[in-house]
């Protein structure tokens, strides 16, 4: 029996090999964040090693993205990546998420949100992690960015818009 259920796990495995997602390597540069907004060498080098596998539309990918299930689990959290940060169509969006965006660079880069860990564990992506010194200089390229957004553009086209139904005011 249990020799079975292993012949059976084997094979099914073997099947899925088959089944692979579409790969994030388009690399579509036309609203790309570079188009609209300098990106200092020394930044630009960051984000490359450690955010673009996820948030741009060009991915690096590791040998074993070949294996499924895990190629599967990895093009999901691509996708869900560029969901909320795409800095390959950063300049498509709205001047107020740009804003934003650069806003939650900060927040992420500054809490150690970003990069995930599950990203930098185990050595798999040891130049995505960022020293102190490294997250400052990502902190204070997206300040400066707002503060151009700020200087160039008027506060109101800067802020976010509610979404769905507003309360009534009274």
């Amino acid at each position: 029996m249990v020799k079975k259920i292993l012949g059976v796990l084997l094979l099914v495995l073997i099947v899925i090999q088959f089944f692979r997602p579409e790969k994030n390597d388009s690399n579509d540069l036309t609203y790309d964040i570079s188009t609209k907004y300098k990106v200092p060498d020394n930044v630009n080098h960051l984000l490359q090693v450690s955010c673009n596998d996820c948030h741009s539309n060009k991915s690096e990918y590791p040998w074993y993205a070949n294996v499924q299930p895990i190629a599967w689990w990895l093009n999901d959290h691509i996708n869900d990546g560029k969901r909320h940060l795409n800095f390959s169509e950063f300049t498509k969006k709205p001047i107020a998420v740009q804003n934003h965006k650069f806003e939650e660079t900060i927040e992420m880069v500054e809490e150690h949100e970003m990069p995930l860990k599950s990203y930098t564990n185990f050595g798999l992506h040891a130049e995505a992690n960022l020293s102190d010194e490294q997250r400052e200089d990502i902190i204070v390229w997206a300040k400066e960015q707002m503060a151009y957004l700020k200087n160039n553009y008027p506060a109101d086209s800067l802020v976010l818009k509610r979404r769905g139904p507003q309360s009534p005011s009274k």
